[in-house]
């Protein structure tokens, strides 16, 4: 729900600046960029080692499944759950700075609209 409303704010300063924007729309559009590289880089770098995490996890989960002593019925069933469990929290962990981003630049913005 963040994202529409801050786009919206963000085009609408764009059409309101035209071909003259003011200091502050140069700063806001300046950060627009900054924002996106810095919220992409903290979305790689929580992917890294959440997968980083889970591949240690994997590799355990398969150790387990291939012990004799471990296996039970459903040991590989358990073993894929895990793995399907861990890629979405690698994506769980990749989107979440993007959504915090979004949020605070959708509160910010209300506060600050072009109008005002």
């Amino acid at each position: 729900m963040a994202v529409p409303l801050v786009v919206a704010q963000r085009m609408a300063r764009m059409a309101m600046a035209g071909t003259a924007p003011t200091a502050r729309d140069r700063r806001e559009f300046q950060l627009m960029g900054a924002e996106k590289l810095a919220a992409f880089g903290e979305s790689w770098m929580a992917m890294y080692l959440q997968m980083f995490h889970a591949n240690q996890e994997l590799v355990f989960s398969l150790m387990r499944t291939w012990n004799p002593m471990l296996v039970g019925k459903d040991a590989w069933f358990k073993s894929a759950q895990a793995v399907q469990s861990a890629m979405l929290d690698v994506l769980g962990k990749g989107v979440a700075p993007l959504h915090r981003r979004a949020v605070g630049n959708a509160k910010r913005l209300s506060r600050s609209s072009p109008g005002r």
